[in-house]
């Protein structure tokens, strides 16, 4: 845990224990944020020993630089906070104002074959410029990471927090517990993956024993946000100079699927419901994103169901 500074540290503490033991804490997203929050406390609020309405708001207010949906990210562990001394009578002040959600127009990148060959030839052959446990982990490490992304379409936050334990080599199913919105699914991975992945186990053990992590850091600790972008960035940057994120692997695994229904007879219903089910969705509707990303699928999935369409696949609102 980071040290907290500021007169609020003691309640900060026991909001952290309280959310970890209820499994809704995310120590690499909401940890920093809360530090920041109580940095900005600490700094400009030395002499004060009482929350006041200033204090929540100042910090929670959109910023220039932000997006609404970046707002939302900095401050939503810090409402959260304030929420929590609310319901045990710590403070009377209101919550800070949430910026609405916006709907995000980026559109992914459309991977090529030729692309995914050569990244993952990059991965596969990475140098170890020494003999060092770091380097020796990140050279084994690498190419399982991206592919389980690829393979899956697990979200990059849920493979930096899987545990070694959630990981079943025996059937190949993957529980994942850190998900978006805390909900727990399961994925059943293809069995090739599950060969690299035993090979992986194996190897990783023999450097780092009784592991918690499956994919950990030096320290058995889960890898940074950043530590993704970064690898995945150096990586791609030598195949292609187009615009591409970790997070589009998964995209790529909804978009290859969904696609494969075009040829087959329908009773994509059940395709649907498996994939939005395997990804993790809360629902159906947020699968449905996938297809205003891919040519002509609506009117190909317009022509087989006609009026049935909407009543199997109901619309987004927003």
């Amino acid at each position: 845990m980071r040290n907290f500074c500021s007169f609020l540290s003691p309640q900060i503490k026991d909001f952290i224990y309280f959310r970890t033991i209820s499994g809704n804490w995310n120590e690499s997203s909401y940890e920093v944020n809360l530090k920041l929050f109580d940095d900005y406390i600490a700094r400009s609020y030395p002499e004060t020993c009482t929350l006041s309405q200033e204090m929540a708001d100042t910090w929670c207010a959109k910023r220039d630089t932000e997006t609404n949906n970046s707002c939302r990210s900095r401050i939503y562990v810090v409402v959260s906070f304030v929420k929590y001394l609310k319901d045990r009578k710590f403070t009377d002040i209101r919550l800070p104002e949430i910026p609405h959600k916006e709907t995000r127009t980026y559109i992914p990148h459309a991977f090529t074959d030729a692309e995914l060959s050569d990244f993952f030839h990059e991965c596969d052959t990475l140098s170890v410029y020494h003999n060092s446990l770091p380097n020796k982990l990140h050279k084994i490490m690498i190419p399982v990471f991206f592919r389980l992304l690829f393979s899956n379409g697990i979200r990059t936050t849920e493979a930096r927090l899987l545990k070694r334990d959630d990981v079943n080599l025996d059937n190949g199913i993957i529980n994942i517990r850190d998900s978006k919105g805390h909900d727990q699914h399961y994925i059943v991975m293809h069995d090739s993956m599950v060969q690299l992945m035993r090979r992986y186990d194996t190897a990783a053990d023999n450097l780092i024993s009784d592991r918690t992590y499956f994919f950990p850091s030096l320290h058995d600790k889960p890898h940074p946000r950043n530590w993704v972008i970064w690898n995945f960035n150096t990586l791609w940057n030598r195949v292609s100079n187009a615009k591409a994120t970790a997070y589009g692997l998964r995209h790529n695994y909804a978009t290859y699927n969904i696609n494969k229904w075009t040829d087959t007879g329908f009773g994509f219903d059940d395709k649907l419901l498996y994939l939005s089910k395997s990804m993790g969705h809360r629902s159906i509707e947020e699968t449905r994103y996938y297809f205003s990303i891919i040519p002509a699928l609506s009117d190909i999935l317009e022509e087989k169901t006609a009026d049935s369409m909407d009543a199997i696949i109901p619309e987004v609102y927003q």
